[in-house]
């Protein structure tokens, strides 16, 4: 009963802000074409983490629009689920043997000249082994006002603009996520200030709770900057840094981080290619030393080439470095010794498209510790450096 009443009072609010923003509406100038509008096939591919929608994206004069999404798997891994009866690096497809719903998610959006907003609720494993404990159902609910012409100021919470990959498999190429996107966060609260410098360049100043909560855990503010470059209509360029200190008010040792990303996209009809590296520093955050600054290191590739729109290959390679445990926190050896992580993998897959939108993967990837006391897979009671996982996800929206 409360769902419906919430329901019902956002399409009032939203239908009532449409009726506003009709007035303004002859200020408009003709929408930007984007490559998703040429390429409809692959306009979800990569589009998970964008800062924020070009003014020119949607209708000026005001639209409601809902959809869903619904992902569906059956997984294996070499690895013995955990007490809580997923994988280790739980996210998508995080249970062992069986068929599982990754999600399935519901959404609400308004877009028009001077104000847009958008409230998503979703269900299934992700949210239930990797989503907030804290309004856990919320996926994203944020809403935005146009300040000045190509100047936006968005705030709530918000789905994740840092990394190459989300967490819904039809915006990636690969079922799976790459160690590093594991560890970056998912979801956050705060503000955004989005200014459209030109058709080829925007740029974004935010401010967060914290590194990866809705909640804040203490006084201190995450603080960001991204730009995105779009030199021509295949390519893309990504830049994302955020500064926090997630440490408790009641210890004097501050550990603030710094985490940069940066990600290059090709698209076309055939071939998506995407890139990415990242770089962070920790202050206070030695393993053996813990006065001594550490950072830590990740990449990966992936690519999907299609052979007719219905049929494509897709991989993926990854490497990361944490050494110090930056971003992973404590992982327990072989020794029961603490260890950073070290660990590389690779992934390769088929897809069909039976319809635009939707999709069935098979894909199978092995990932490989790069020490040898970083044994930290187990399966059949012995202790492991790889893991071997085959995954089947069959995805559909509208």
């Amino acid at each position: 009963m409360a769902l419906k009443k919430i329901t019902i009072i956002l399409l009032l609010v939203c239908c009532g802000v449409k009726n506003y923003a009709q007035q303004d509406s002859s200020k408009n100038k003709a929408p930007i074409i984007s490559i998703a509008e040429e390429i409809p096939d692959s306009n979800l591919i990569f589009s998970g983490t964008q800062i924020a929608e070009k003014e020119g994206d949607f209708e000026s004069s005001g639209k409601v629009s809902m959809s869903g999404y619904v992902s569906t798997y059956y997984a294996h891994y070499t690895d013995s689920s955990g007490a809580n009866g997923f994988q280790k690096f739980p996210t998508i497809a995080p249970r062992n043997d069986q068929f599982g719903l990754n999600i399935a998610q519901f959404s609400l959006k308004y877009h028009s000249h001077l104000f847009r907003g958008v409230f998503t609720m979703h269900f299934g494993d992700i949210p239930e082994s990797a989503w907030s404990p804290q309004y856990n159902l919320v996926q994203e609910a944020n809403v935005g006002l146009r300040l000045a012409p190509k100047l936006w100021l968005d705030a709530g919470f918000f789905r994740t603009h840092i990394g190459l990959e989300s967490i819904q498999p039809r915006e990636n190429i690969t079922v799976s996520l790459a160690t590093v996107t594991y560890y970056e966060p998912y979801f956050l609260s705060g503000a955004k200030l989005t200014y459209q410098v030109s058709d080829k360049l925007t740029v974004q100043l935010n401010t967060f709770n914290s590194f990866n909560t809705f909640i804040e855990t203490n006084k201190n503010k995450a603080l960001g900057f991204s730009a995105v470059y779009e030199p021509s209509r295949h390519f893309s360029f990504t830049f994302n840094t955020i500064v926090s200190d997630e440490t408790p008010d009641n210890i004097t040792v501050k550990h603030q981080r710094i985490y940069n990303n940066l990600y290059g996209i090709y698209r076309s009809k055939k071939l998506n290619i995407g890139a990415e590296v990242n770089y962070g520093i920790g202050q206070h955050d030695g393993l053996v030393d813990t006065n001594a600054t550490a950072s830590m290191f990740s990449a990966l590739l992936a690519l999907k080439y299609s052979f007719k729109p219905k049929f494509s290959v897709y991989g993926r390679g990854e490497y990361f470095v944490d050494d110090n445990e930056i971003l992973t926190g404590p992982i327990e050896g072989s020794s029961h010794q603490y260890v950073g992580l070290n660990i590389a993998g690779a992934t390769l897959g088929v897809e069909f498209k039976m319809i635009v939108n939707s999709y069935l993967r098979i894909e199978n990837r092995l990932l490989k510790t790069l020490k040898a006391d970083e044994k930290i897979f187990s399966y059949q009671n012995k202790l492991s450096n790889y893991r071997n996982e085959s995954l089947v996800c069959f995805g559909v929206w509208f």
